[in-house]
């Protein structure tokens, strides 16, 4: 057990980490929503942009520590790369149609959905006031984003949204069991893997021609969304799933803020 100088090292540590990811999230939305202004979106396009551009992150930063082998031998690590990759593919698909602030809103209800899977799977305490913390933020963000006001009524994309966010609770409650036998970079690939093996087919059956500015957005958003991958995915080694995915709900808040400013997206307070 670590001493108490330790463990506040640890935990601070986690949470500049968790930070860092939520800033890289944030731009990784914002410029695919630039990307849908500028011209029409291959939503399985990007997500295999997004898979690829991680990999090249982990083959140039952590060639020595990534374990190619046990992304086929470790079931956890294929439920994690199956069900992430899952989730990134709506995720996306969600914000060209919903707008980027009620896509992440919706995102974002693994906070709860999670905290409460890392009480029965991981045993974690689910301490009242972080309960309180996450229920309050997440009905302040509903509010923000005037997530369901308005003319706008639930549609399918809510619900894919909500299948999203269940997928991306089961992954955050996975990524912290799998920090006892892997690597960040491992557990990381995981998702490029198999999110790479879910789109490619239909990214190439729908293929079709994009300007290079259009390219440049989708290569820089999915650097974006590896860099804030790999820095969450290390964040929840040292954070328990509540807190961390409490810091997280900085990414709708951002999204949400940039959707207003960049684009003329609508939100009350």
């Amino acid at each position: 057990m670590p001493s108490p100088a330790a463990a506040r090292s640890q935990h601070s540590r986690g949470v500049a980490l968790m930070l860092a990811s939520t800033v890289s999230f944030t731009a990784n939305v914002l410029i695919i929503r630039a990307l849908g202004e500028l011209e029409a979106v291959n939503v399985w396009l990007v997500s295999c942009v997004r898979f690829v551009a991680g990999l090249a992150v982990i083959l140039a930063v952590f060639r020595r520590e990534f374990a190619f082998q046990r992304l086929f031998t470790q079931p956890r690590l294929i439920g994690r790369g199956v069900a992430g990759g899952a989730s990134v593919y709506l995720f996306y698909l969600t914000v060209v149609h919903l707008g980027a602030g009620r896509a992440t809103f919706i995102n974002n209800t693994y906070v709860i959905f999670g905290a409460l899977l890392a009480v029965v799977v991981l045993g974690e305490k689910l301490r009242a006031a972080l309960a309180a913390s996450s229920l309050v933020t997440l009905g302040g963000l509903a509010l923000l984003t005037n997530a369901f006001g308005g003319a706008s009524s639930a549609s399918l994309y809510d619900l894919l949204g909500v299948v999203s966010a269940l997928a991306a609770s089961y992954v955050v409650v996975t990524i912290r069991q799998l920090h006892a036998t892997d690597h960040s970079s491992t557990i990381f690939a995981a998702q490029c893997i198999y999110g790479l093996a879910i789109c490619v087919v239909p990214a190439g059956l729908k293929l079709q021609a994009m300007s290079t500015l259009g390219w440049t957005l989708m290569i820089l958003a999915g650097l974006c969304a590896a860099v804030g991958q790999i820095t969450m995915t290390r964040a929840f080694r040292d954070l328990p799933v509540a807190e961390g995915s409490l810091l997280q709900m900085l990414v709708p808040l951002g999204t949400a803020t940039g959707g207003a400013i960049l684009f003329g997206e609508r939100f009350t307070v």
